[in-house]
């Protein structure tokens, strides 16, 4: 199959599942037939769908990445002894591990197409991810608290894994409890990625862009924890937009771009 015909047939059976969208017709347009796709499945609840829906989407999804380019962390140069940064989408990002901001129900984001990071994870991922992560709450049997961290496998991503852990959402000012909750997150991920012996990880810029948590006093947490407890786990920061690099660049010493 080719993508265009993985993609009409991704949406159709999508569409099939969910007696209220039958009446939907699928675009002739590429752009509108990726929009519908993905808003369909983002908004999709965590259940099981059939094996021919999950070969034909993890096909889809892979080569989507390949075309996007992958970056294999072999391939970067450290900014620090054990320390990486690079700006880039983290969804194509070949490592161990990376975090995901969730929120506290951890099952993703559910707004079609939305720009944070929990959307375009669980996009690329596929949706084994959104499944998987409702069973761990379903055996946790509470929504996850902030400052702590949860193990997945990575499914469609280029990485092995992904660590999803949920950051303070910042209202007006930041708290000394809002610092110590966001530290714990680094800490968390770092020490779960020790114990499953993973050997890099890389961080998102946790709690900072739609948790409204100032983006250079949230790097300055990050970096003086990551410093303080990697161990000899190698770590990336990750960051997407101009200003978070020139940040950490700052934080971390003088480096080219990657």
């Amino acid at each position: 199959m080719t993508q265009a015909e993985r993609r009409i047939f991704l949406i159709q059976k999508l569409i099939d599942e969910q007696p209220r969208y039958r009446a939907l017709q699928i675009p002739s347009d590429e752009a509108e037939q990726r929009t519908l796709l993905r808003s369909l499945m983002n908004v999709r609840p965590p259940q099981t769908i059939g094996e021919d829906f999950l070969t034909v989407q993890d096909d889809y999804l892979r080569e989507e990445t390949e075309r996007k380019g992958v970056t294999d962390i072999a391939d970067l140069t450290p900014v620090e002894p054990g320390i990486y940064l690079w700006q880039g989408d983290i969804t194509t990002l070949k490592c161990g591990a990376i975090v995901n901001a969730a929120n506290s129900g951890m099952t993703g984001c559910y707004v079609p197409c939305h720009g944070c990071i929990d959307n375009v994870i669980h996009t690329y991922a596929g949706v084994q991810l959104r499944l998987a992560c409702a069973e761990l709450m379903e055996k946790q049997g509470h929504e996850e608290p902030t400052g702590q961290a949860k193990l997945t496998a990575a499914y469609n991503l280029p990485c092995d894994h992904v660590l999803h852990t949920v950051g303070p959402i910042i209202y007006g000012y930041v708290t000394p409890e809002d610092r110590q909750v966001l530290a714990s997150c680094y800490r968390s991920c770092l020490e779960l990625a020790q114990q499953n012996g993973i050997g890099n990880v890389a961080f998102c810029c946790i709690s900072t862009g739609e948790f409204h948590f100032p983006n250079k006093e949230a790097a300055n947490i990050a970096v003086d924890t990551v410093r303080q407890y990697r161990g000899n786990t190698e770590v990336i920061f990750n960051v997407f937009k101009n200003i978070d690099y020139e940040i950490y660049r700052g934080l971390l010493g003088q480096c080219e771009p990657a």
